[in-house]
């Protein structure tokens, strides 16, 4: 097989050579291709009546993003385990090449101005204290309990990850717990919001030139902890060579990294702020506990913009009609690989799903956001927080890997390929 140089040049570093493996796919699931597309259409229709075709654009996008997800399996979750248990740093070498796209396409749309609605962009930068320290450690555990972070549990649950609806579930039932408690730890010391290009001398240029020196940074340590541990690659999916690789084979993780980071500089100019997840979480979970006749309306987090949105239709809802998104074009790219096949959940991976669940939603919302909101969009809308929240979740992760073995979950080795 020929490889780029780039390919070639990262792959010395470990034992097992990640070659591009053309392997036999399942046949592509043409009804549940059809159903997923028709799903989409109706859904589509659905929004752009109710509220807008800016909302149906992000519908959109966030198909977008659940394909991207989904061909490239791309984790967070994934990342952080293969780095902290075996030193493998393919996922977190993506991040980088993700965060700097982001952050560059980001600079140019922040100091412009520039989005199709001619609102000004506002980025994800939020406070740094208590309780994003005790926000981004609990979900790091979380995410490593759930086997999934929040755009991980959206597009696996599309995917047919039957696990994943224990995670949903519990994820919403600890948002709405979050909430319940975001007075409390709103009022625990914390620094103001930051971003970089606030800094005096630094402005939007300085900022990127800063994130970028410390993303080629991280990247360069990657690169020293892969020839020091040489540790085993992930296990190669099934592909396909071509323009099927498409729609049928597995994406480099580096295409998807750009393509998220495209996607995200796209949701920003289209709505005025970054990507988000976890707040449609809060939502849904305030809009059940309404329709049981319990009053969330007079808690603190449910203040203002988030209040508002009680009253109406998720459809209006920008996060929300994203979020389906992803599970939508998530399960229409499983259809096309052949790959949607739910299966039983063992009890103890059950247990873990559902612990994971609860305290990634309620990590998420001390934490002003999870893995995308907080981590992805945080760090490319220049915050403090995100950075802040990055190292916290790696935390967790660490202290998760120590528990996973007790609910069946199994760590990576160094003794062959990685999952």
């Amino acid at each position: 097989m020929e490889h780029s140089a780039l390919e070639t040049k990262i792959n010395k570093s470990y034992k097992h050579q990640p070659t591009t493996v053309v392997t036999e796919l399942s046949p592509m699931q043409k009804p549940l291709v059809a159903l997923g597309v028709l799903a989409a259409i109706i859904v589509l229709s659905a929004i752009v009546n109710v509220a807008d075709w800016i909302k149906g654009t992000l519908f959109i996008i966030g198909l977008l993003l659940g394909c991207a997800l989904l061909y490239a399996r791309f984790g967070f979750t994934s990342a952080f385990r293969r780095l902290i248990s075996v030193g493998n740093v393919q996922g977190l070498q993506a991040h980088m090449v993700m965060l700097a796209v982001a952050s560059v396409l980001f600079a140019i749309i922040f100091s412009t101005g520039f989005t199709f609605t001619g609102a000004e962009p506002t980025g994800n930068v939020s406070p740094v204290g208590v309780s994003i320290l005790v926000g981004a450690f609990l979900f790091g555990i979380g995410m490593q309990f759930g086997n999934g972070c929040a755009s991980g549990t959206l597009y696996s649950l599309g995917g047919g990850s039957s696990s994943m609806i224990l995670t949903l579930i519990s994820f919403i039932a600890g948002s709405i717990l979050g909430a319940y408690h975001f007075t409390f730890w709103m009022g625990l010391p914390s620094l103001p919001p930051l971003s970089l290009n606030q800094i005096p001398g630094l402005g939007y240029l300085g900022a990127l030139v800063v994130q970028l020196a410390l993303f080629a940074l991280i990247y360069w340590i990657t690169i020293q902890i892969a020839k020091k541990k040489n540790p085993p690659m992930m296990k190669p999916l099934p592909t396909t060579l071509g323009w099927k690789k498409v729609l049928r084979g597995s994406w480099p993780l580096f295409t998807a990294a750009i393509v998220l980071a495209l996607l995200n500089a796209l949701t920003l100019a289209v709505k005025g702020s970054p990507w988000g997840i976890t707040s449609a979480f809060a939502l849904w979970g305030g809009k059940a506990m309404m329709a049981t006749g319990v009053d969330v309306s007079a808690w603190g987090y449910f203040d203002g913009k988030n209040g508002e949105a009680l009253s109406k239709s998720v459809l209006t809802d920008a996060t929300s009609v994203m979020n389906f998104g992803i599970i939508l074009g998530a399960f229409i790219s499983a259809a096309f690989q052949g790959t949607f096949k739910p299966g039983k959940i063992k009890p103890g991976i059950a247990g873990a799903s559902v612990i994971g669940g609860l305290l990634m939603g309620y990590g998420a919302r001390l934490a002003f956001g999870c893995n995308i909101g907080a981590y992805f969009s945080g760090i490319a809308s220049f915050s403090l927080h995100g950075w802040v929240w990055g190292v916290m979740a790696m935390l967790g992760t660490y202290l998760a890997l120590f528990v996973r073995p007790m609910f069946g979950l199994k760590n990576p080795k160094s003794t062959d390929s990685i999952c």
